[in-house]
Order: structure tokens, then C-alpha cells, then sequence
């Protein structure tokens, strides 16, 4: 009887133990935090203002409103610095999950990625130095005339489709830095990031016309539709509130 008396006790401390642990195995469940989710973008940081390297760190407007957007959805931001021809692929495979990298929404591109409500218009133009006897776009048709671009950008299709094939570089920097060195005659490519190029260089100009106008817009991958509603949630709030020019003029309104 005292045994059985025992095993019953034993059997009932057990039973209370194991009810205990799951209520606290429970109730660890319900307060732990969700895991953060991560926005991870792609970009190539030779591209100022828009993004660039600053004491180590991408600095630029892209950066600066997908860090906005990564806030406002509750998600920590990721940048990984590639090729500009590599940032769409990269999205495209799923790497990353957002593009930015001051690319204009093609319908070519649409073709492989979806892209974002459009946060900027842009420019395509020319960059001479200040003697040159470039002085329009027709100028360019020469086949002489030694015209570099970024690989991959629309500046780089504008040139191969309307003058002639261009000389192509990893960015727009390193065409600048040769035409500086004599082995290009012109560069062809976005506005903001061409002032800040020749305000380091006075010896270049930008002749005074616009090759195209086109829209900036952050890249998704064709499955993230989710993720594209939510970031162009953002996006509208951001526009609506003022936040989003505030960033834009931070940057493009500086003294060159």
C-alpha cells in the first residue's frame, strides 16, 4: 500500500512538472520577438549622389530613402556593393531584394524585374572639356570621336542606338578620368552624378542639352509583389509628408 501510495505522489509531482514546463515553454513562445526581417540592396557605390562612398561608408539618396523605407517596415538594411550590369541580376536570382542604384525603369528591364513607383527624374548628358569643338549631339556622330559611358546604364543604349558604339567602363568615373587623360573625346551620362565629376574638374563643361529624361525607380524581383505593395506604401507616404523631396534636396541642392 505505502508504494503504491508513492508511485501515485510520484506520478502526480511528474504530471504537474511536465504541465509547468509547457506552460513556460509556452509563455517564453508568446513574449520572444519576432525575427527581424532583412532588406538586403543591391547597388554600385561610384554613382554620387546617389550613392557613394564617404569615411568607409555608402553614403547617397538611394541609401537614404531605403533606409527610410526599411524603418517604416520594420526591417534592417543590408547593402552589398557589386557592378552596376551585376545589381539586376542579383535581384533577379533573389541575392538581394531591392535594387538601388539610380536606375531608370525600362520597358526592357520590366521585362525581368518589377520596379517601384518612380522617386526622381533624371538626365542624360555630355561632358566635354571646355575647348572641345563638341558642341551639340549631332557633334557625336562622327565615328572619330571617342565617347565613353557607363556599361549597362541607358546612356551606354542611347549612344550604341543613336551615334555610334561607345567605349564602355565599370562606371562613370573612370570614363571621366579618361577623358581627362586625352582617350575620350566625350562621356555621356546621368546629370547629377556629371556636376558633381566636373565640379571637381573645371577644365570639363556639360554642354547645355538633354540627351533623354527618364525616371528613377528601386528594382524587385518578379515574385516579391508583397514586398513591392509595401515599399511603394512607403514610397506615397514618404512623397505626401514632404520626407522624400526633404532627402532629394538634401543632396541635389548642395553647392557643386
Amino acid at each position: 500500500m505505502k508504494i503504491r501510495y508513492n508511485f501515485v505522489v510520484c506520478a502526480a509531482v511528474l504530471c504537474s512538472m511536465v504541465m509547468l514546463s509547457g506552460c513556460g515553454n509556452q509563455k517564453k513562445a508568446e513574449t520572444a520577438k519576432p525575427a527581424v526581417r532583412k532588406l538586403v540592396m543591391a547597388t554600385e557605390a561610384t554613382f554620387p549622389p546617389y550613392e557613394y562612398f564617404e569615411k568607409g561608408k555608402i553614403m547617397g539618396i538611394d541609401v537614404d530613402i531605403v533606409s527610410e523605407v526599411a524603418k517604416n517596415l520594420g526591417m534592417e538594411l543590408e547593402i552589398m556593393d557589386m557592378k552596376f550590369d551585376s545589381v539586376i541580376l542579383s535581384v533577379q536570382t533573389g541575392k538581394c531584394n531591392i535594387g538601388a542604384s539610380g536606375i531608370t525603369a525600362t520597358n526592357e528591364r520590366r521585362k525581368l524585374i518589377n520596379f517601384t513607383i518612380p522617386y526622381v527624374t533624371a538626365q542624360q548628358v555630355i561632358i566635354v572639356p571646355k575647348n572641345s569643338a563638341i558642341k551639340k549631339p549631332e557633334d557625336l556622330k562622327d565615328k572619330k570621336i571617342r565617347i565613353g559611358v557607363q556599361q549597362g546604364t541607358t546612356g551606354d543604349l542611347f549612344v550604341a542606338k543613336n551615334l555610334h558604339e561607345p567605349q564602355r567602363f565599370d562606371n562613370a568615373g573612370l570614363a571621366v578620368a579618361a577623358l581627362l587623360a586625352k582617350k575620350l573625346e566625350a562621356v555621356v551620362c546621368d546629370g547629377e552624378p556629371a556636376r558633381v565629376h566636373v565640379s571637381k574638374h573645371p577644365e570639363l563643361i556639360i554642354l547645355p542639352v538633354i540627351l533623354t529624361s527618364e525616371e528613377y525607380a528601386f528594382a524587385l524581383n518578379k515574385k516579391d509583389t508583397e514586398l513591392l505593395k509595401q515599399i511603394n506604401g512607403v514610397l506615397i507616404k514618404m512623397r505626401k509628408s514632404g520626407r522624400l523631396q526633404a532627402i532629394l534636396d538634401s543632396y541635389l541642392n548642395k553647392k557643386k
